[in-house]
């Protein structure tokens, strides 16, 4: 992707004459009830973007809100592109960057995920406190390097920043809920992993595993975006007892997680 696609994508989301977000949300599978929380004042279609990918997959619906949350100026992706849907990771990974253009400080990210961690429930909330990219066949950094993109060779020690960590953990105790913290690995899919493969994944010392959110992270982290992460726990991934996943058990499960997901991130946004 160019510096000017890119600033076309920009500058036709400037022209709603909205109020130039400080915060970007994106949205994953079965996660879209923070849409309800936003005071909308636009609401874009992915298609209508410049240059921006379409979504492809049946949960997310393709469409960019413009808006306040907790009274923070918000652009907020509701549903993501993925490696999978055929699109390169500097196509996964476009509207990050737009997002840097258009004044965005802190992204805020959730997805879908399996537990790999034997203490973790279905419908758990998971703080990513980091990530491993090591199974992805595409880097969203390689290629040309343009310097307004940041760093060449961007320290990833500490992609996801560690007081917003602390600051979900303490909302998430004055609100009354549990959340689990840990690693998640982010894999091409669509197949989900054999037994062997999450007995892997597991040994290598992740928690959850999923096909999106290290592109975008990546990505965020290199142009210095703040960077905020939370899987829901939608299906277990344990070998010994693994049953097979299918997606309306996948989205149920995300659904009964959302008000806490969804009263997490207002709050998040509330106190940045």
């Amino acid at each position: 992707m160019t510096i000017d696609q890119i600033q076309k994508a920009a500058d036709f989301i400037r022209s709603f004459n909205t109020p130039a977000p400080t915060v970007g949300i994106i949205l994953g599978t079965g996660l879209g009830a923070l849409a309800r929380e936003i005071k909308t004042d636009v609401e874009i279609p992915y298609e209508t973007i410049p240059n921006f990918p379409l979504s492809t997959v049946e949960s997310h619906s393709g469409k960019l809100l413009l808006g306040t949350l907790a009274g923070k100026p918000v652009m907020v992706m509701q549903g993501r592109f993925h490696f999978y849907e055929g699109y390169s990771m500097p196509q996964v990974t476009f509207p990050v960057r737009v997002m840097k253009w258009l004044g965005v400080q802190t992204l805020l990210i959730s997805n879908a995920a399996g537990g790999l961690n034997p203490g973790f429930q279905v419908s758990d909330l998971m703080l990513i406190e980091d990530h491993i990219s090591l199974l992805l066949t595409q880097n969203p950094l390689t290629g040309p390097h343009l310097p307004a993109f940041g760093d060449r060779f961007p320290d990833m020690s500490e992609p996801y920043h560690p007081k917003l960590i602390q600051e979900a953990e303490a909302i998430a105790r004055e609100l009354g809920f549990p959340v689990q913290k840990g690693v998640y690995v982010g894999v091409t899919g669509p197949q989900l992993e054999t037994k062997a493969e999450y007995r892997m994944l597991r040994q290598w010392g992740a928690d959850v595993v999923g096909m999106s959110t290290v592109p975008e992270v990546m990505v965020a982290h290199q142009m210095g975006l703040q960077v905020f992460a939370c899987s829901v726990v939608t299906d277990l991934c344990i070998p010994e007892t693994l049953e097979k996943a299918s997606l309306p058990k996948i989205l149920a499960a995300a659904a009964r997680a959302e008000p806490q997901l969804t009263a997490l991130f207002r709050e998040l946004v509330a106190r940045l």
